[in-house]
Formats: C-alpha cells, sequence, structure tokens
C-alpha cells in the first residue's frame, strides 16, 4: 500500500492531519515529519528522511508539504533516495491527505492517487 508523510514546519500541525486521515483511512501507513529536531518550528531533512522509511513499500511513498522550506526540504529528500518511488504532491494538506490515504486503502496504485491528488489541487472550497 502506498504511504504517506506528512512535512510540516510545525509538529502539531503534521501530527494533526495525520490524525485527521487516520479517521477517514485507518489502514493507509501516514507518518508526520513536522518541525525541527528540537522541537522548534522549521522542517527537518532527518525527520522527513526517517518517516519515509517508517511507511516505505514497493508500492511507494507521498509526501505531502505545507509551504516554503518544507517543499525544499522534502525535494532533497526525495532526490537523496533516486532508488525508492519516493514522490511529491502539489495539493491542499488536509485534504490531500484524506484524499491519499482512502485511495491508498482503496488500493490504488502510486500513479493514480497523484492524478487525484491532481484534481484535489483544482478543487474549489467555495463557488
Amino acid at each position: 500500500m502506498v504511504g504517506f508523510v506528512i512535512v510540516s514546519h510545525s509538529d502539531k500541525l503534521a501530527q494533526g492531519v495525520v490524525d485527521l486521515a487516520g479517521m477517514m483511512a485507518k489502514d493507509a501507513p501516514i507518518a508526520a515529519a513536522g518541525g525541527l529536531l528540537d522541537g522548534g518550528f522549521g522542517t527537518s531533512f532527518e525527520k522527513i528522511q526517517s518517516a519515509v522509511e517508517s511507511v516505505y513499500s514497493p508500492d511507494g511513498v507521498i509526501l505531502l508539504m505545507d509551504m516554503g522550506s518544507a517543499v525544499m526540504t522534502a525535494e532533497m529528500v526525495v532526490e537523496s533516495m533516486e532508488d525508492k518511488k519516493v514522490r511529491l504532491a502539489d495539493c491542499p494538506l488536509a485534504e490531500g491527505a484524506v484524499t491519499g490515504t482512502v485511495d491508498a486503502a482503496m488500493g490504488m496504485s502510486l500513479e493514480e492517487i497523484m492524478e487525484d491528488l491532481a484534481q484535489v489541487a483544482s478543487q474549489k472550497k467555495l463557488e
């Protein structure tokens, strides 16, 4: 099953998104990688890398990021894992996590989930 890593500048935000997605897709592998190693705000290469390893399977892992340097740090992690199937999704954090984990729990492939997440990125909340 495809795994997920939630990358945020805040440990609490990352864990909250993991908790929300877990309510919708209990079996989907998902890990939080929020904040710095010392608990401060920021992003940590080591935390992201460890989170990817914790949910990795041959089906792959999708990283969802909150903003700015979280994207840059996640890109560096993906580049360091050339031998693994790891992708970055460009979509809203909470909506993407719920959609992606539900898709994974239904057995969708990494490529199919990435297509769904592209749709999530273009959905409007208000008309």
